[in-house]
């Protein structure tokens, strides 16, 4: 008798959803707002070599994390989120930390009204972070830095589709560069960064040189209708959840259909154009 166990099937119904925050870091410049994109490592279990803005998942201790908090309180984040305090909080804090981690800018300060403009002396704090030897409250709390949430402003919230196998429930915000901060790539997760224009990143994408997630298109798409940084983090957008759905045509390769989503399948390549392993 064969020992061999096959495999399991894919139960798209118990891939478990896991919140993430992500963010969009512009600029003004002589050519328009900007925003640093990322195009991450090929080899990575989620979006790899794909061009994205920096951010990732939740981390258990942003949820339960004392911190000197900046801003608007959490209920205000609870409430725009639709969400619990505790979770307000969580991806509030993971998208400062996930900044901070992956481009090494901080939106922290010593004050409730300033922020730091030198990120180099905690380089090595930067580097335990990312390792998850160190939790940021605890690195907040070491430091005597306040989280500037006034500097963030919530964006968009998409889901995953059914049918992934890494699914995420990702909070979206848009930030401008504190003042003497700049952004690197000194992280593991990204082979390559750079600021464009959206217009820039979208014709990047329309000539092949890169490959966006509909959430990346889509967000860079809105930040064509702003002039300056000012005009972006005026604009209270709406949050609602956008779940795509996820289907296969008759050639069997993938479809992941959202609201106006025509301009993403005619403008330039996606990351399912081969798949069939639905």
């Amino acid at each position: 008798m064969s020992t061999e166990r096959s495999a399991a099937p894919f139960d798209p119904a118990a891939v478990p959803i896991k919140d993430a925050s992500t963010v969009l870091l512009i600029r003004d410049s002589d050519r328009g707002v900007e925003v640093f994109l990322q195009r991450r490592v090929v080899g990575m279990d989620f979006a790899g070599g794909m061009t994205v803005f920096p951010g990732g998942g939740v981390d258990p201790s942003d949820s339960v994390a004392s911190v000197r908090w900046a801003g608007p309180p959490v209920a205000w984040w609870a409430e725009r989120f639709g969400s619990t305090e505790a979770r307000a909080q969580a991806l509030v804090l993971a998208a400062v930390r996930e900044t901070f981690e992956e481009c090494g800018l901080l939106l922290a300060g010593p004050t409730e009204d300033t922020v730091v403009a030198d990120t180099t002396p905690y380089a090595q704090a930067r580097r335990r972070l990312e390792a998850r030897e160190l939790s940021f409250g605890d690195f907040l709390e070491a430091e005597g830095l306040a989280v500037r949430t006034d500097l963030l402003r919530p964006r968009a919230n998409w889901i995953t589709p059914l049918g992934e196998r890494r699914r995420y429930d990702t909070h979206f915000f848009v930030a401008a560069v504190p003042e003497g901060q700049r952004a690197d790539g000194d992280t593991s997760e990204a082979e390559h960064v750079q600021w464009r224009t959206a217009t820039e990143a979208l014709e990047d994408w329309k000539s092949g040189a890169s490959i966006l997630l509909p959430p990346t298109w889509a967000q860079l798409t809105s930040l064509t209708g702003y002039a300056s940084i000012a005009d972006a983090l005026a604009d209270e957008v709406v949050i609602e959840p956008i779940l795509p759905i996820m289907s296969r045509n008759d050639d069997g390769q993938i479809r992941i259909s959202f609201v106006d989503d025509e301009g993403y399948y005619t403008g330039g390549p996606h990351p399912w154009a081969s798949r069939t392993d639905v």
